[in-house]
């Protein structure tokens, strides 16, 4: 098995490689700065996301896949490029086999896309793996085996649920509902309900330090600053943790009605194996406070979010090439 295979999750928000011989590699913001003056791309990756603030009016500023969907193909193909070089270092003498994760609502169109950007970005082999496939691999699960596992990988544009046997997708359903959506969501309350106007950053903030999808016995608070909508001047308003489940309320209960669905639909044998194994939560929107909490208490069963939940599925897909592809 060459050491410059690679498995890269490439995230609506972030993209994380994984080489079989060197571990995560790289982790970066899927966004590239256009200047469309020179018609030509600034700076891609973590480069470019500090650039945003700074822009000039002939910088654009493109995230090429929205909602888990590629919207810019050229421009997803030279982030892939600049990502796959970055991975494999000045001294790839071969070139690698890459393992590339999609959402499992993934169109052949948008399948056959992806393994070009793939090859012309110097690829040997392509292999797509699905996200719950890659999440399960990544979390340690033996996919293999004639079980059924359910995996419900919550990332920033889309939400996928699986039931996993035998080393295939048996069922699985994929909603555009995910961390972003949260976001947005804390966002359009605190405009509608305080009168504030707060960045998507802050909103980030919000959702890390008082998000959560459950009731909680102790709310917690957070100050947080902004501009008032009125006056345009700045200003502090108190949150607390209560006023964020409300906030989020129609996104969690849209994914929890993901995963109800998906199960409904489980043949009977495998729903059993489900109630013995439970279900396990992956993703960065997993993270989210009570987001495990919530699904158990509404399916019944029990749920678990995995370690490194944001990592799983990138540390999958590199191994998607050497325990079910490397042939």
């Amino acid at each position: 098995m060459p050491a410059s295979d690679i498995g890269i999750d490439l995230g609506t928000r972030n993209s994380i490689v994984y080489s079989t011989g060197k571990g995560l590699v790289l982790r970066e913001p899927s966004v590239v700065v256009y200047d469309k003056d020179t018609e030509k791309i600034r700076a891609i990756g973590e480069e470019a996301r500090q650039m945003t603030e700074h822009l000039n009016s002939n910088m654009e500023i493109i995230w090429p896949i929205r909602q888990g969907v590629i919207v810019d193909y050229t421009v997803m193909e030279k982030m892939l490029k600049y990502f796959i070089s970055r991975a494999m270092g000045r001294r790839a003498f071969r070139k690698p086999r890459i393992s590339i994760c999609v959402p499992s609502g993934i169109t052949e169109i948008e399948r056959k896309a992806v393994e070009e950007a793939a090859y012309q970005a110097g690829a040997r082999e392509v292999f797509l793996v699905e996200k719950p496939m890659a999440a399960a691999i990544g979390a340690g699960i033996d996919i293999t085996k004639p079980f059924g596992n359910l995996i419900v990988n919550i990332g920033a544009g889309t939400t996928d649920v699986a039931v996993l046997s035998i080393a295939g997708v048996v069922i699985s359903s994929s909603v555009k509902v995910a961390g972003d959506n949260f976001n947005q969501a804390i966002m359009t309350y605190v405009r509608e309900k305080h009168n504030l106007f707060i960045s998507e950053e802050i909103a980030e903030n919000i959702k890390i330090k008082i998000g959560t999808a459950c009731e909680e016995a102790d709310p917690r608070t957070m100050d947080v600053k902004g501009r008032n909508v009125n006056t345009g001047l700045p200003k502090t308003t108190t949150l607390t943790s209560e006023e964020i489940r409300e906030a989020l309320k129609d996104a969690t209960g849209q994914i929890v009605e993901t995963v109800h669905s998906v199960l409904e639909k489980t043949p009977p044998e495998l729903a059993a194996d489900i109630m013995d194994r439970g279900i396990v939560l992956t993703g960065g929107g997993a993270l989210l406070h009570g987001m495990d909490q919530l699904i158990e208490q509404r399916t019944g069963v029990h749920t678990v979010t995995v370690q490194d939940a944001m990592m799983v599925v990138a540390v999958g897909t590199g191994k998607y090439a050497e325990e079910i592809a490397g042939l």
